[in-house]
């Protein structure tokens, strides 16, 4: 009886020795996946100014051509039909003659896409990923580079997101924003809108990029109700903001909404 005793112990404890490392390699495993870099191709876009454009898809507008200090860059499948807008990624070449480890920090503002690429780089951020400033001459002068890029999480010190309503809204028929100033590393998948009052909520539409709309809003002061999620670990609950948007809303107005995330 004893010896049977002293075996079934000895045998759990390797397996659950076993099962513990299992999942340390699995959770190893998930982050190196989640942290590693992607080959790729950037070219720049062609405009004097090195920033963005300011009609970008994503509906950013002129925010969408200086946010992050003009880091920005179009995206081919990484636009994910308006899904990735406003996603960060750390982009650096590969020519070790010129190009830094660290490269830059790019934020998706507008869909594009050239040969074989899937960044469109502000020319301020191609020239960003070069060693010196001769290094990033040589960078723009050959046009298109071949790079590697991660999604990192987007970073804006003391800002809250922050919605900016479309100058084509019309209160109180017709209501259209774009959310500014998400921190963390996941995608705004669903957005609500709600009655302060009776708490009854009203899901939005992606009109395209960033851009959500809806017709007939609710009425009163209104909160805004946010999903976040990613491919990796699925839906996270919703954020509620602080601040409500005001009743009586503007066209071309902006609202703190006095929260931040960092997920």
């Amino acid at each position: 009886m004893s010896f049977r005793h002293t075996m079934s112990i000895s045998l759990r404890c390797p397996l659950s020795l076993f099962a513990a490392l299992l999942l340390m390699q699995s959770l190893a495993d998930a982050q190196t996946s989640s942290d590693s870099f992607i080959h790729s191709r950037a070219a720049y876009y062609p405009n004097s100014d090195e920033k963005g454009t300011d009609k970008g898809a994503c509906g950013f507008g002129s925010f969408g051509a200086t946010i992050n200090g003009g880091d920005v860059s179009a995206a081919s499948d990484l636009y994910r039909n308006g899904v990735g807008c406003g996603a960060c990624y750390q982009v650096r070449c590969t020519n070790t003659a010129y190009c830094s480890d660290k490269g830059v920090t790019v934020v998706i503002t507008d869909q594009g896409s050239g040969d074989r690429t899937d960044f469109i780089l502000s020319r301020r951020a191609f020239g960003r990923m070069a060693q010196t400033t001769d290094a990033a001459a040589s960078l723009l002068a050959l046009g298109v580079i071949d790079v590697e890029y991660r999604r990192v999480s987007c970073s804006y010190p003391n800002k809250n997101i922050t919605i900016k309503i479309d100058e084509n809204s019309n209160y109180p028929y017709y209501l259209a924003f774009v959310i500014w100033y998400q921190q963390g590393k996941k995608d705004i998948t669903a957005v609500q809108l709600c009655e302060t009052r009776n708490l009854v909520c009203k899901l939005l539409d992606r009109s395209y990029g960033a851009v959500w709309t809806t017709t007939s809003p609710p009425n009163g002061p209104l909160s805004l109700r946010m999903l976040l999620g990613d491919d990796e670990e699925g839906q996270e609950p919703w954020i509620i903001p602080i601040n409500n948007i005001p009743q009586n809303w503007k066209a071309g107005e902006t609202y703190d909404l006095g929260v931040q995330v960092d997920l």
